[in-house]
C-alpha cells in the first residue's frame, strides 16, 4: 500500500523529493551554524538566513502541490503538518543564529563547549529525521530511527540542565548580554524538542497508511 500511495504519480514523487530537500537544507544550515559557533566566526552565520529563505520557498511549493491534488485527501494535512514542524525547527535555528550574532562578548569557553555539543546533537537528529522519513517508503523499522532521535533529545536535555546551572553561577555584568545569552540557549535547546515532534509525526503518517 505504501508504494501505491507514495509512488502512484509524478506529483507524489516530486513532493517526496521536495520534503527530503527541505530536511536536507535544515541539516546544511545546522552544520553551518555549528561550525560558526565552534570556530567563533559570526560572519559565517549569514548562511542560516539564506538557507532559511530557501527552505521557506520549498515549504510553500510542497504545501501548494499537496493541496493541488498530490496524495489522497486523508494524508494531506498530516504531510503538511510534518513540513510545518520541520520549518519550526528552522525558525528556532534562525533565532539562535541571530542572538549569537549580536552577542558582542561571545561565549566563554565552558558554555561554548556545551553549546557546540548541543548544536552537534541537533545536527545528528536532523540527519536521522531524513533517514526516518525515507524509511516510510521501505521495509526498515521506523521505530528504530525515532528511538535514536528520542535518545539524542534526552541527551540535549541533560546538557541543557547542566548548562543552565553553569549560567546561573556566573556573574552578569551586562543585562543585555545576559538576556541575549539566555535567549540563545533557549532557542538552541528547543530545536531538539521540535525535531523529536517531527519524528513522532512520522508515526502518525505511518499509521494512516495502514
Amino acid at each position: 500500500m505504501l508504494e501505491n500511495v507514495f509512488f502512484g504519480g509524478k506529483k507524489e514523487q516530486t513532493v517526496i523529493e521536495k520534503i527530503k530537500k527541505h530536511i536536507q537544507v535544515l541539516n546544511t544550515a545546522s552544520e553551518c551554524f555549528k561550525k560558526a559557533i565552534e570556530n567563533r566566526e559570526r560572519e559565517q552565520l549569514y548562511c542560516v538566513s539564506d538557507l532559511e529563505r530557501e527552505a521557506d520557498s520549498i515549504r510553500r511549493e510542497i504545501v501548494s502541490m499537496i493541496y493541488e491534488g498530490a496524495f489522497l485527501p486523508y494524508l494531506r494535512s498530516n504531510l503538511c503538518r510534518f513540513v510545518e514542524i520541520v520549518e519550526e525547527a528552522f525558525d528556532l535555528l534562525k533565532e539562535a543564529a541571530s542572538k549569537f550574532e549580536y552577542m558582542k562578548q561571545g561565549l566563554d569557553a565552558e558554555i561554548e563547549e556545551d553549546c557546540v555539543k548541543i548544536a552537534d546533537k541537533n545536527l545528528k537528529m536532523g540527519e536521522l529525521l531524513l533517514i526516518a522519513f525515507e524509511t516510510l517508503f521501505g521495509k526498515e523499522d521506523l521505530r528504530e530511527k525515532t528511538l535514536a532521535i528520542r535518545i539524542y533529545e534526552k541527551q540535549v536535555d541533560e546538557i541543557k540542565y547542566d548548562l543552565i546551572k553553569k549560567m546561573s553561577e556566573k556573574e552578569v555584568k551586562d543585562f543585555w548580554h545576559g538576556k541575549m545569552l539566555s535567549d540563545f540557549v533557549d532557542f538552541l535547546t528547543r530545536i531538539s524538542n521540535v525535531i523529536e515532534d517531527a519524528s513522532d509525526y512520522l508515526h502518525i503518517i505511518n499509521i494512516s497508511l495502514r
